[in-house]
């Protein structure tokens, strides 16, 4: 969404206190925040926040790409959540390479990097589709498909 007054884009991706935060605009002209629920994954209403992120009022508000976006969202579910199925064998495949750089003292090899941004965009879209399927009202699977190779590497 662009703000008349000064052409700024105020729909977009954030880090907001360390959780991630996506702005998006409302059929009615105007904006809503969508924070991720590190309990379920899912999305939870943060309308209170906007003025906050958009205006960098309080708190750390970073902004972010759609790429480093989809990933630092799965990055926070892989952290966060445990259950069974694909999503979740993929989400112990990501762990298992950052667990052995850690152990090897190491970053991320050209070849691993590629790997867990692959499985996390993966993921983004699987867990997306999930949590439209039982009707949330934030998920977008398709932000993961927004803008291709815009990912950074994982952290």
């Amino acid at each position: 969404m662009k703000d008349a007054a000064d052409g700024l884009s105020l729909a977009g991706y954030y880090d907001y206190n360390d959780t991630p935060v996506k702005i998006t605009p409302t059929a009615e002209g105007g904006l809503t925040a969508w924070r991720l629920d590190l309990q379920t994954g899912g999305w939870q209403v943060a309308d209170d926040i906007i003025d906050e992120i958009v205006f960098a009022m309080g708190g750390e508000v970073f902004v972010r790409s759609v790429g480093q976006f989809v990933q630092r969202v799965e990055e926070e579910r892989g952290l966060s959540l445990r259950g069974e199925g694909p999503v979740f064998a993929l989400y112990e495949t990501v762990r298992a390479i950052e667990e052995q750089a850690v152990a090897e003292r190491r970053a991320f090899t050209p070849e691993e990097a590629a790997l867990v941004t692959g499985i996390r965009r993966r993921t983004f879209v699987m867990f997306e589709e999930q949590l439209q399927r039982a009707g949330d009202p934030g998920a977008d699977p398709s932000i993961a498909t927004a803008v291709p190779g815009s990912d950074t590497e994982p952290s």
